[in-house]
């Protein structure tokens, strides 16, 4: 499993919610800043988007695909600074125009995501507030959008899991476009694609229990010890050995919040030969690991917020 795979896979992405909407002007939809992820692309006709600011919207076109990360409400309309409506009063306002053959009329689709832990928030954070990606003719996120629009469109058995998947996709394909044009990329992200260092962080990542040395490691990656803790710096900004620390420790909240293992299989899994030593690793926290444990099982989770414009 490469690395941006099992940041994804330990991030837990889910509670997407999919809607496919037709809306002849005049009309705006008003979108929560709850939502930590929200997925949107137009499939004909245009739209605007914006945050605060409608001078500074950003147009919504067929063949691009435009993530916001949470924070603010954004809005989306036919035109910057359209009157913007809730979801649930959008609905019914164009309920009507899913019938319609205008060309006037935008078809769009929304997507919201959720992600669990530090690690589902650490990739969410390393997106700009908004991204718009084009995707050109034979492009995969060309294709993903296609089949996006065609599931909506024609209701089957299965469409559920089918539009799920066909997300994971296009975020997949989203992220990796972004992170690999991005000089703003995860600084993991860029160590993980770099010659010198991939082999060895791909390493830590797959076995972070191990006992492992700097020796080791700058083995795997063909440099001499001193050479490979001068790129890995340079690069990841702390020393393998502070890297590996951090991805246990990130690893170990990970399983806490879960309560998928106990303690001693936690502290195994990370590295640490018994609860002890992995409590001790764990104090920068302020708390043991159990108390951190029972603290974080008391924030019950929240439900993705269903901000789609329609069902």
């Amino acid at each position: 499993m490469d690395v941006l795979q099992e940041h994804l896979a330990r991030a837990r992405a889910g509670g997407a919610v999919f809607a496919r909407t037709v809306a002849e002007p005049p009309w705006g939809l008003r979108l929560a800043g709850s939502i930590q992820l929200a997925v949107h692309t137009v499939v004909r006709g245009r739209g605007w988007l914006w945050l605060g600011d409608p001078a500074r919207a950003v147009e919504l076109v067929p063949g691009e695909v435009t993530l916001v990360r949470g924070g603010p409400d954004h809005h989306i309309g036919h035109e910057p600074g359209a009157d913007c409506l809730e979801p649930e009063e959008f609905r019914s306002r164009h309920a009507h125009d899913e019938e319609s053959e205008s060309p006037r009329a935008t078809v769009f689709l929304c997507g919201a995501y959720r992600f669990s832990g530090d690690i589902g928030s650490g990739l969410v954070e390393a997106l700009p507030q908004v991204l718009t990606l084009s995707a050109a003719v034979g492009d995969p996120l060309r294709d993903v959008i296609a089949l996006l629009s065609h599931e909506l469109a024609n209701p089957e058995p299965g469409q559920s899991t089918v539009l799920d998947r066909l997300l994971d996709v296009l975020l997949v394909l989203a992220l990796r476009s972004d992170f690999r044009r991005s000089p703003t990329a995860p600084r993991w992200y860029r160590a993980s694609v770099d010659p010198r260092l991939s082999a060895a962080l791909q390493a830590m990542h797959e076995d972070a229990g191990r006992a492992w040395s700097v020796t080791e490691l700058a083995a795997l990656s063909g440099l001499s010890r001193a050479a490979f803790a001068r790129a890995f710096r340079d690069v990841l900004g702390q020393t393998p050995m502070q890297y590996l620390t951090d991805w246990r420790m990130a690893l170990a909240r990970d399983h806490l919040r879960t309560g998928e293992l106990g303690l001693a299989s936690i502290a195994r899994s990370v590295g640490y030969g018994s609860p002890y030593a992995f409590a001790a690793a764990f104090r920068h926290h302020g708390e043991p690991p159990g108390a951190w444990r029972q603290r974080e099982s008391q924030h019950e989770r929240a439900p993705v917020t269903n901000s789609s414009p329609t069902h």
